[in-house]
């Protein structure tokens, strides 16, 4: 590949500047690791949710060539607080994860659409789940919003970059916010969606796991 202008959307896991005040964020990371000929842009916004990423979007270079999206993450803190609610039964409990489910998924496939109207190559990252301190019922949590993303993502025959396997250690965290990537969490975001964009062969709906 000649050149290429990768393009950063989604919240804190691809904007988390102020995570690492004596480190890199992933953005320069990625900056340090690509080409000189290449680019690299951040839209992403920490804080943003799905919904958030159209407005990112608005801002999309002309030469843009590959778009990388990690969201979803705020999307579920959103609804932390309906895990403290007393349910009677298995069933009801059911009943509103099914709730979230059908909220979320939609969310999600609005943004994908609306991200896919540029006709590049875009892949899509998970939700990390190996955040210190991060409860079992919170990482039961998170298994749902994953399975729509991969859904979403395999239904649009995108790959995805899986940050669960990627930022697996307890380094890769914050030590600020525990929920944000750390300088070596960071890196190996960075060096994931390089390894993708260097191998723009790569199958739809391919997953990538790390290097």
């Amino acid at each position: 590949m000649n050149k290429a202008h990768i393009v950063l959307l989604g919240d804190s896991i691809l904007d988390n500047i102020k995570y690492v005040p004596d480190g890199k964020p992933v953005i320069e990371h990625l900056r340090q690791l690509i080409p000189g000929n290449w680019s690299a842009t951040l839209l992403a916004v920490d804080g943003n949710t799905t919904v958030g990423v159209f407005a990112q979007s608005n801002g999309m270079p002309k030469d843009a060539t590959h778009l990388v999206v990690s969201v979803g993450g705020n999307d579920a803190i959103t609804y932390r607080p309906i895990f403290a609610d007393s349910v009677m039964s298995v069933g009801e409990a059911m009943m509103r994860l099914s709730d979230i489910r059908l909220e979320f998924s939609q969310n999600y496939r609005r943004m994908l659409a609306n991200v896919m109207r540029f006709k590049l190559p875009v892949a899509v990252c998970t939700i990390y789940d190996a955040i210190p301190g991060l409860s079992e019922v919170e990482k039961t949590a998170l298994a749902l919003f994953n399975d729509i993303i991969l859904r979403e993502a395999f239904t649009s025959r995108l790959p995805v970059i899986d940050l669960r396997l990627i930022c697996n250690e307890e380094v890769d965290y914050s030590m600020i916010s525990p929920i944000e990537p750390s300088h070596a969490g960071g890196l190996k975001v960075a060096k994931s969606i390089y390894s993708w964009v260097k191998g723009d062969g790569l199958q739809s709906s391919s997953v990538i796991c790390g290097l």
